[in-house]
This record gives C-alpha cells, structure tokens and sequence, in this order.
C-alpha cells in the first residue's frame, strides 16, 4: 500500500548551493490540505528547468520516504523536506514493483506511471557532490514521475490505489536497469518501448538507444 505521506508544493526560486546560484523548484516544503492537480502538474508548484524538468508527461515527482535511511547514512545528514524535489513523498513505494502505465486513484485524481525519475545536476549540487546524480542512478532508488489522466485534488494522507496495472511489467527498476546498466540490451531496450504510456522523452531516448545497438 503507497501513502502520499507529505505533499510538497513550491515555486521556482534562486538557491544557493554550496556556493553557485540556481534558479530551482526543488525546495519544496509540505503543505496541508487539498491541492488541484491539473494535467500541468500541481497549483502553486512549478520547475525551474522547463527543458528536463515538468510538462505533462512529469506533472507529478514521486519519492520514497523508505529511502530516506539510506541517504541519511550515506550523506551523514538528516535528509530535509522532499530531499529529492519530489511532490509526493510516499511510503510503500518499490521501483521493483512499480510497473510504468500502471495507473493509480490518489484524492479525487487519476495518474499513470510514465518513466523513471532522472537525478540531475540540481539534485548533485543541492549535496555538493558531482558525483551525487551517478549515485543514485546506481543505487536504483531513482523514484518516478506520474502524467495525470484525470484531473482532482490531493492532499498528504491520501492512499494510491492501483487502478489497472500495465500487463507488460516493465518495472522502474528494469527501466533503469536497461538504460544505465545493460544499454546494449536490445530486448530489455524493446520491452521499453513496447509500454504504450512511457513518456516522450524516455521513448525517444530509447529508440535513439535501439539505433546505436
């Protein structure tokens, strides 16, 4: 069972990372009660890179609390407030069994798996380490992204309810595994793409994948 155990919301905002600017949405802090969730992601919550980061295909940052110990003994930190960016800090999240296309009611809303979340440069220098992003593709607790395909409200304590779960069981972990581990995978790289709801942006990644092997 996946708990919304806090919702994060927060717009972009110039940060100051261990010394270097950046114009960032990732420091989000929990909000209490119900939030609209649009097709755009959250009201209120915005991206500072609109390049790699939001859209339709990204309206919602997923990220397990189960994860936080690890980081907390790998960092030596305590981990802050949606540590990774993410919307949802839930509890009972496994990228092993989460499937994408699978789709879930969460408040009055619809979401549907759509790719892997991919830690990015931000993420690294929110920890002052370059080579954070590569840790935690590494370590597979990379969290994922929703699309919404029916739009509601949502607030912190809301239950994520398995809807219909994509028959063709291509996992968050498999995901991450063909595309940082086994990139010369040419049926892991087909199984893929054989997900009708993988994101855009993960599909082309992948069929450029497919060319090169």
């Amino acid at each position: 069972m996946m708990i919304v155990r806090h919702l994060n919301i927060g717009l972009p905002k110039r940060e100051n990372f261990h010394g270097k600017e950046y114009l960032t949405g990732m420091c989000k802090l929990p909000v209490t009660g119900a939030v609209r969730l649009t097709t755009a992601g959250f009201e209120g919550d915005g991206v500072g890179d609109r390049k790699n980061h939001g859209g339709s295909d990204k309206a919602v940052c997923v990220y397990s609390l189960d994860h936080y110990p690890y980081w907390t003994k790998m960092l030596g930190i305590k981990m802050p407030d949606a540590a990774f960016g993410e919307n949802f800090s839930v509890e009972g999240l496994s990228e092993e069994d989460v499937r994408i296309g699978d789709t879930y009611r969460v408040g009055s809303a619809v979401v549907q798996v759509s790719q892997p979340r991919q830690p990015c440069g931000t993420l690294a220098a929110r920890y002052g380490r370059s080579d954070f992003a590569k840790i935690v593709s590494d370590s597979d607790r990379t969290g994922l992204y929703f699309k919404v395909l029916a739009e509601g409200a949502v607030k912190a304590g809301d239950e994520i309810i398995l809807a219909e779960r994509d028959p063709r069981e291509v996992s968050i972990a498999f995901a991450n595994r063909i595309w940082y581990h086994e990139r010369r995978n040419l049926e892991g790289i087909e199984r893929v793409l054989s997900v009708p709801a993988l994101s855009a942006s993960w599909r082309k990644s992948f069929e450029e994948l497919r060319e090169k092997v």
